[in-house]
């Protein structure tokens, strides 16, 4: 069973929470937690990797190599946020491919005009509801492994209302759409009425300071959703952590104090299989295939 297939097959049986990370070895430790899936967030990669705000500016090429990297860590399935999709219609099934290639699960695209913004901040702008089911098309006619979930999401209801999300999500869904992500619904109720009025495995985000009410996982198992994702919850846990960590850096010249809150070097050693012992290392091609033989059935 592939990836993607397994997916699909944890939301046939119910609702599956993805914690967001933006490298390999957090997706690892997402891994041994427990949780059956993992969310590759856009902003996590920008904001991690290269410093910058998420406004689309990395390249579908970074996005595959930093995605892959993380798909191939784990044995879970993997989805990520492929943003606009990396050009029009026309660019869409290279999108697509590249992202299958690289080992991911699934994508999600949204219905913004580039340059985007994160789907909780003003100034968005949305494309023609046409406009994007031609990219949905697109995508869906591009897939090389029919598993691959493809996700819409619509950041319309900050911008056109209620009704106007559940018009396009439906309309998404239409032109061969497997998933909704509604973007930044901002009630309890909304989720609700959402899951009533769209026939479609639905994916909520719950990040933290944005519009939409944190609800837990099994709420939104209640209200009708098969996806949660958390985006950027360990990166601003680890961030926070880190930036109070170099403030007593500075302070006392020395990392003594923090010693027992610091993972260790075996516990790092683990969380990656690697044997320091071991005469030789196998590989990065074999540790590849090891990860990606047993992919949950």
């Amino acid at each position: 069973m592939s990836k993607a297939a397994a997916l699909r097959k944890l939301i046939a049986q119910g609702i599956v929470a993805m914690p967001g990370v933006p490298n390999a070895s957090m997706a690892r430790q997402v891994e041994r937690a427990g949780f059956d899936a993992v969310y590759i967030s856009g902003a996590g990669l920008a904001n991690c990797t290269a410093g910058l705000p998420d406004v689309g500016l990395l390249t579908l090429n970074e996005v595959a190599t930093l995605a892959g990297f993380i798909a191939h860590a784990v044995k879970i399935p993997a989805i990520v946020d492929a943003d606009t999709g990396f050009g029009g219609a026309e660019n869409i099934g290279r999108t697509i491919y590249e992202l299958e290639r690289a080992g991911l699960a699934g994508c999600h695209i949204e219905d913004q005009e580039f340059p985007k913004r994160c789907g909780h901040l003003a100034g968005k702008r949305l494309v023609e509801m046409n406009e994007m089911a031609a990219k949905i098309r697109a995508a869906a006619a591009a897939k090389q492994h029919p598993d691959f979930l493809l996700i819409a999401r619509t950041d319309a209801r900050a911008l056109e209302n209620f009704d106007g999300a559940v018009k396009r999500a439906n309309a998404y869904v239409a032109t061969g759409a497997d998933a909704i992500f509604p973007e930044a619904l901002q009630t309890r109720e909304e989720f609700r009425d959402f899951a009533r009025e769209v026939e479609a495995p639905l994916l909520a985000n719950m990040t933290e300071f944005g519009k939409s009410p944190l609800l837990t996982v099994q709420e939104l198992k209640d209200l009708g959703y098969r996806m949660v994702i958390f985006p950027q919850s360990a990166f601003r846990v680890s961030m926070k952590t880190t930036e109070e960590f170099f403030q007593a850096l500075k302070a006392a010249g020395s990392p003594n104090d923090w010693l027992e809150r610091m993972q260790t070097r075996q516990e790092l050693y683990q969380l990656l299989d690697y044997d320091p012992g071991a005469e030789t290392w196998p590989g990065y091609v074999a540790e590849v295939e090891k990860r990606t033989s047993n992919v949950q059935r």
